[in-house]
């Protein structure tokens, strides 16, 4: 079974980058590590943990998604409700509440999901964002709990992977094939045309 260690990065679009940026890298503190582009097209990286990024197409034609509460069903076709962002304590919580509102930005109240606490809003973008943090005495990744009063019968086999679902790998890529194609992303590694720091 492949061994995941964090969301490499969540890639969401926006038309103004520097909006974007201001409110990412800003307000938030999420470091801005890592910009592709050329005119007309930009793709910036933004640091969450040391494992985990949140990226950004600009898209100069497309426009806000509609604003939609947090968990509201829709109807229609549709693939994306919310991200949510994980701090170390409640007190991070009331800091980034204290940051948003100071800036006129919404923020819901403090909100007790049992095994976090959590506090919503929007980027600039419409994009439904939550902050949570871990409540120490429930702890679901070490101790599942399933409380839904009508689980699907998928459900009803428990938190860990059942095998026998799907066929079984039976011609794996041998190594001499394993070739790695090379991406927009390449650039990174050549001399920077901008300073790292983004000075100058």
């Amino acid at each position: 079974m492949a061994k995941y260690t964090g969301i490499s990065h969540l890639a969401m679009v926006t038309k103004d980058m520097d909006t974007t940026i201001r409110f990412w890298r800003d307000l938030l503190g999420m470091r801005l590590v890592a910009g592709l582009g050329h005119p007309g097209y930009r793709h910036y990286f933004f640091e969450i943990t040391e494992h985990d990024m949140i990226a950004f197409f600009e898209w100069p034609d497309v426009e806000k998604c509609p604003e939609k509460d947090h968990g509201v069903p829709v109807r229609g076709p549709f693939a994306f409700d919310h991200v949510s962002f994980e701090v170390e304590s409640d007190g991070d919580l009331w800091e980034l509440k204290d940051k948003l509102e100071a800036a006129d930005i919404w923020v819901s109240e403090v909100i007790d999901h049992g095994f976090i606490h959590s506090v919503y809003t929007f980027d600039p973008n419409n994009i439904a964002i939550e902050f949570s943090a871990p409540v120490a005495e429930i702890n679901i990744r070490k101790n599942p709990k399933m409380r839904d009063t009508n689980p699907s019968p998928v459900a009803q086999e428990g938190a860990e992977p059942r095998p026998g679902h799907w066929p079984e790998v039976s011609r794996p890529t041998p190594h001499e094939a394993r070739k790695i194609y090379p991406g927009e992303g390449t650039i990174l590694r050549s001399s920077s045309l901008v300073p790292d720091d983004g000075a100058g």
